[in-house]
């Protein structure tokens, strides 16, 4: 039945009675509702009757449900152009090709709309005749209702709304200033006869407007531009460019070896064409034959220098072979294509990637340079000018063995030692940590510690240092005497000692924090409560830094 209806509807069709075409097809799609073929021929019926939203959305739902079926593309390329989207129009023909690149009518539709595009030379052209209800409004008005009994008058309408640029060579047809007149809304007819200017039928543009139209003529341009150039190529550069957009989809497909052939081929076609080797190098990349991938991308360097190719395409190259290397961790060589790759064009990608590498190399290079055995030489070298009293050279020997062994915790509690004699109080203390960090139980680097925060008087802290040193070791005569001087200065300099904890950060904060503030007031009215407050291993930790700072004391 559904073919039956079909059947009927193509035979109102070819006999131009699209009304009743584009009933029997509704009917039909009403049977059949997935039938593409419907849909397509109900999108060349609504066409014909010059209902060209209607035929845009038949043509839409036709690619839709085959989108592999050139027709549909070419429907959907004519309702776009009738409506005056030419651009759009260019895009579905185009579309239409990478699924059917032999349909013919998709090449004659796409020669036309490019054709139209260059004629309109990106201009912004009104066209009256493209509106989706123009045979409506003509056949309810009297002046033009009259005219439709003429076949050649639809004719001239379909010829209008495909092609305004014909319009003035049809002005002399005095039924094209009448349908003009009903279409505008605008008596053009009397105006012509009385000799008056036209009037403005569009407003003036908004700089926006402005703005967009002139993107829009620079794309313009640039398609023409690229029109011309390929309509300039050989038949043999033509086919390169089909084999390399068929690679380019199995290569999105991941199907590489499809991609590898139809590269290949382009290459065959095409041999003064770099990119067909670096997309080749792609493929290679992907499968990790990164020697292969390299191999291309220096063939395709040397075609494009030979051919003058954009140095943008010349940098590409040498960054895929930097990542070959990469990947084959060869670093230094990755580096110095990267600086190549460089060198043709500055890609923020590309410096992304030299950093990583020198980053890599630098590290690379501090490991090569570690050697335990050399840095047990210039520790004793140390040693021989520390005994000297020659503090500054014992540091740069200690730096040296630093380099060589980073790892070695007495090396850093050594150097320590010297900025201590040389009153660098700040770089000592880092290197406690250092050294400390390494090794915690490590106990001559809690006495350095130590010592170093006493000439820094900064006392409770020097005595936490002394106690950890003594808590590792009770017969640490140099602790104990050290943690008896720190007791000492703070019983004789009480002030100074809560002047220099008042100035510590984390005393500060500890102050500052009004739970805190309640928990010490409450110490102080009942002194049983510190117990209940000991158990909170956070209020604990505080109240141990008050008590080393010097400002609470236990009793």
């Amino acid at each position: 039945m559904s073919s039956a209806l079909k059947d009927q509807g193509n035979a109102a069709l070819s006999a131009g009675n699209f009304d009743e075409a584009i009933r029997l097809y509704t009917e039909a799609l009403a049977l059949d509702p997935n039938n593409h073929v419907l849909y397509s021929n109900r999108s060349a019926a609504y066409a014909k009757a010059g209902k060209y939203s209607d035929a845009l959305k038949d043509a839409e739902k036709t690619v839709a449900i085959k989108p592999d079926w050139g027709k549909g593309y070419s429907r959907k390329g004519a309702a776009l152009s009738y409506l005056g989207r030419d651009i759009e129009a260019q895009k579905a023909y185009e579309e239409g090709l990478n699924h059917e690149p032999s349909n013919e009518q998709l090449k004659e539709g796409l020669r036309e709309v490019r054709a139209k595009l260059v004629t309109q030379g990106g201009a912004k052209i009104m066209n009256p005749f493209a509106g989706p209800d123009v045979m409506a409004k003509l056949k309810a008005n009297p002046k033009t209702a009259a005219l439709f009994s003429d076949p050649s008058y639809q004719q001239l309408i379909q010829e209008l709304q495909s092609n305004p640029n014909a319009m003035a060579s049809k002005l002399s047809d005095p039924r094209v200033l009448t349908t003009l007149s009903v279409l505008l809304g605008v008596d053009i007819e009397s105006a012509a006869a009385e000799g008056d200017e036209p009037m403005e039928t569009e407003t003036s543009p908004t700089p926006q407007e402005m703005q967009e139209e002139k993107k829009r003529q620079e794309e313009l341009q640039k398609q023409r531009e690229e029109q011309a150039k390929y309509d300039a190529l050989s038949a043999e550069k033509k086919q390169a460019l089909a084999e390399k957009e068929q690679g380019n989809a199995a290569y999105k497909k991941k199907n590489f070896e499809v991609a590898l052939s139809h590269y290949n081929k382009a290459a065959e076609l095409d041999p003064t064409d770099m990119t067909y080797y670096t997309n080749i190098a792609a493929v290679y990349f992907e499968q990790k034959e990164y020697e292969k991938c390299i191999e291309q991308c220096t063939k395709a360097i040397e075609i494009g220098r030979e051919n003058r190719a954009d140095f943008k395409l010349i940098a590409k190259a040498y960054t895929r072979i930097g990542n070959s290397y990469m990947k084959m961790k060869n670093y230094s060589t990755a580096k110095l294509n990267f600086e190549k790759s460089l060198a043709e064009f500055r890609s923020p990608e590309t410096k992304t990637l030299l950093s990583q590498v020198e980053s890599i190399l630098r590290e690379e290079e501090r490991k090569a340079y570690i050697n335990p055995e050399v840095a047990e030489k210039e520790k004793e070298k140390g040693n021989e000018f520390f005994r000297n009293g020659q503090f500054a050279d014992a540091v740069k020997c200690y730096s040296e063995a630093i380099k060589r062994n980073p790892s070695d915790a007495k090396l850093y509690s050594n150097r320590a030692a010297c900025y201590t004699k040389l009153a660098a109080f700040d770089l000592g203390l880092k290197d406690c940590e250092t050294c400390l960090e390494l090794e915690p139980n490590f106990v001559k680097g809690w006495i350095r510690k130590g010592k170093i925060l006493q000439g820094m008087r900064q006392y409770s802290k020097a005595s936490s240092a002394y106690q950890k040193a003594l808590e590792l070791d009770s017969n640490a005569s140099e602790a104990l005497e050290g943690y008896r001087a720190c007791l000492l200065e703070t019983s004789a300099n009480p002030e100074e000692v809560r002047k220099n904890a008042m100035a510590d950060p984390e005393v500060q904060k500890i102050l500052r924090d009004p739970a805190m503030r309640m928990i010490l007031e409450q110490m102080q009215s009942d002194p049983r409560a510190l117990q209940d407050h000991l158990k909170n291993p956070a209020v604990a930790a505080k109240i141990q830094k008050l008590i080393e700072s010097g400002l609470i004391a236990i009793h």
